[in-house]
């Protein structure tokens, strides 16, 4: 009879939880349903400053789904912020006259080096109108400080410090994980660069890799100090040898080698931006938040009213897959569909494909390049580069008219490879799983997983690889009007930067999101446009009955913490299907 109670009151509970926990979910729901389309309309006071703290992460676009970014536990969301959104609000506040300078309170940014070259751009183009920008930090990332440089004057606790100490390129490898779990990754791959396969069956970066990640870090790095440079009036050796020896450790150090201007509590600092407003000791700034000031009007100036031609940017970002895919993946059929509405749309007169994605399914790369082929027929494309457009990312902006990118953004490794992996050892030796079968013909079970590839399986691999590598050069040749000699020599799978890339034919100009509009707006010869964005974004319905991806994602963030990255690169895997032109996986600069 005890044993009957327990497992009844076990039964109980489980259901009571089965129940309980989706009641919680959906309180969170209502309760967040409850701010969106809430936000009011932001009215600027005068003799205002505009506050950045950058505390979210930095994406082309953000997304519309509440859940990505919501704290079941808090009932708060923290979404990412759209580089889209910060342009445009920095752009509008120099227009503002009742904004007279940006504080840049700074710790950290959660953002790539190409990104955050973007927001310094816009920046230096807000300096122009005269304002001030004052940047203060208790710490600062590498970063952090990177984007803090571009201020009139940087400030520093007395307490705290400077990471300056210069990029370092990391990468993750799993063949010793794989090995002791009893897997095998069997790679092919074309390209004596592609190494995105190696975290898989190596322990280390291969001789060709490590050169190329070389190259990549020192390109990017002096991409990073000669904007430095230019903003603090500084040489370039002077810069490294504060790298070299870390002499922004102590704020003393840092003012000594002019890195910084001042050593200051924050209390200090808000007399600083009151003496420049012109206020009285006791005086309240008024300080607007980016998250306050995005809902400011636009000033009219900027708004081209009665323009009524568009140019149509369209965001693609992240792992690139066939099928739907969401606002952080590259799915073929979204993607190719959002182009085919710009091209078919009369009113759009030129394209911008942004791209931030280090590649993924070959097949799903050509479906969209066909797209950019049959828009480019019709009216201008211009592709912009984020932080990285590579493999498949580079596959399918090959067409565009002009392609734009930032000195850092990493892109080319055009090349391709395929991964079977080999579990024969975890099935039999770990699990004590065995197999057998019978077949009809000889080749009926190519690429089983449960043994080793054949030597006819690697050669038909190898050979179809070998196919995809020779269209993938036969486009960029046809793309960019260089020999085809000449793309396979700069290509089998070797990462540029954007700086690198240039000289190689592979990008025509630097620039951002913002420099590429222009430039589409001078190939369809408008001087008078306005944006219209796609994909177009779900509605709250939609997202609601179609994607609650996000809740796992959270709890999922919450359990792994920094290991999540991790995770992220298996998903990655997981996602990828058939033969692949990807980046190595999830390079990480420091």
């Amino acid at each position: 009879m005890k044993q009957f109670f327990k497992i009844m009151f076990a039964s109980m509970l489980g259901t009571f939880l089965i129940f309980l926990i989706p009641l919680i979910m959906l309180f969170g729901m209502i309760s967040l349903i409850g701010t969106i389309g809430t936000e009011k309309a932001f009215d600027v006071n005068e003799n205002t400053v505009l506050q950045l703290k950058f505390e979210s992460e930095i994406v082309d676009r953000s997304s519309d789904n509440p859940f990505e970014s919501f704290d079941f536990m808090s009932g708060k969301a923290q979404s990412a912020i759209g580089l889209n959104d910060m342009l445009k609000n920095v752009k509008k506040a120099g227009a503002d006259n009742n904004i007279k300078g940006i504080f840049l309170d700074m710790t950290g940014i959660n953002a790539g080096y190409a990104t955050i070259a973007e927001i310094r751009n816009e920046l230096l183009k807000f300096k122009e109108s005269g304002k001030f920008i004052i940047a203060y930090g208790e710490s600062y990332s590498q970063k952090a400080y990177y984007l803090a440089s571009v201020a009139d004057e940087v400030y520093l606790n007395p307490v705290g410090m400077i990471d300056f100490s210069g990029l370092n390129m990391q990468s993750m490898f799993f063949k010793n994980l794989l090995e002791k779990i009893g897997i095998e990754a069997q790679v092919i791959k074309h390209g004596d660069y592609k190494s995105a396969g190696e975290p898989f069956y190596l322990e280390k970066m291969s001789d060709a890799n490590r050169e190329q990640m070389l190259s990549i870090a020192s390109s990017m790095w002096n991409s990073i100090t000669n904007d430095i440079s230019k903003s603090r009036n500084l040489s370039l050796n002077h810069i490294n040898n504060v790298a070299n020896g870390l002499l922004t450790r102590k704020p003393s150090l840092a003012l000594d080698n002019s890195m910084i201007d001042g050593i200051k509590h924050r209390d200090e600092i808000m007399d600083n931006i009151r003496q420049k407003l012109g206020l009285g000791e006791k005086d309240k700034i008024n300080f607007a938040s980016y998250a306050q000031y995005k809902n400011a009007p636009m000033p009219k100036e900027l708004l081209n009213v009665g323009a009524k031609d568009y140019i149509a940017v369209i965001y693609g970002m992240g792992n690139i897959i066939s099928g739907e895919g969401g606002d952080y993946t590259m799915g073929s059929d979204r993607i190719a569909e959002a182009i085919r509405e710009a091209r078919l749309n009369d009113k759009v007169k030129a394209i911008v494909f942004r791209i931030n994605s280090g590649g993924g399914s070959a097949l799903a790369s050509d479906v969209m390049l066909r797209e950019i082929k049959l828009a480019s027929e019709v009216k201008p494309v211009v592709a912009s580069f984020g932080d990285v457009a590579a493999s498949g990312g580079y596959y399918v902006a090959c067409a565009a008219d002009k392609i734009i990118a930032n000195p850092s953004t990493i892109t080319g490794s055009i090349g391709v490879f395929g991964m079977i992996p080999n579990m024969k050892d975890l099935f039999n030796q770990k699990l004590g799983i065995t197999f057998d079968n019978v077949k009809t013909n000889t080749l009926a079970d190519f690429g089983a997983t449960n043994r080793p590839l054949t030597a006819t399986e690697k050669e038909l691999i190898q050979e179809m690889i070998g196919e995809i590598y020779d269209t993938f050069i036969t486009h960029v040749s046809e793309g960019r009007s260089l020999p085809k000699e000449t793309v396979d020599n700069i290509g089998r799978g070797r990462v540029w930067t954007g700086s690198e890339a240039k000289d190689i034919g592979l990008i025509d100009d630097f620039g951002g999101l913002e420099y590429a509009i222009v430039v589409a707006a001078e190939l369809a010869e408008l001087e008078n446009y306005r944006i219209i964005e796609y994909p177009k974004k779900k509605t709250f319905i939609e997202m609601l009955l179609a994607d609650m991806g996000g809740v796992r994602e959270y709890f999922i963030k919450q359990q792994l913490g920094e290991n999540y990255i991790v995770y992220k690169q298996i998903q990655t895997i997981k996602e990828s299907t058939g033969i692949l032109a990807r980046i190595p996986f999830e390079m990480i600069i420091d």
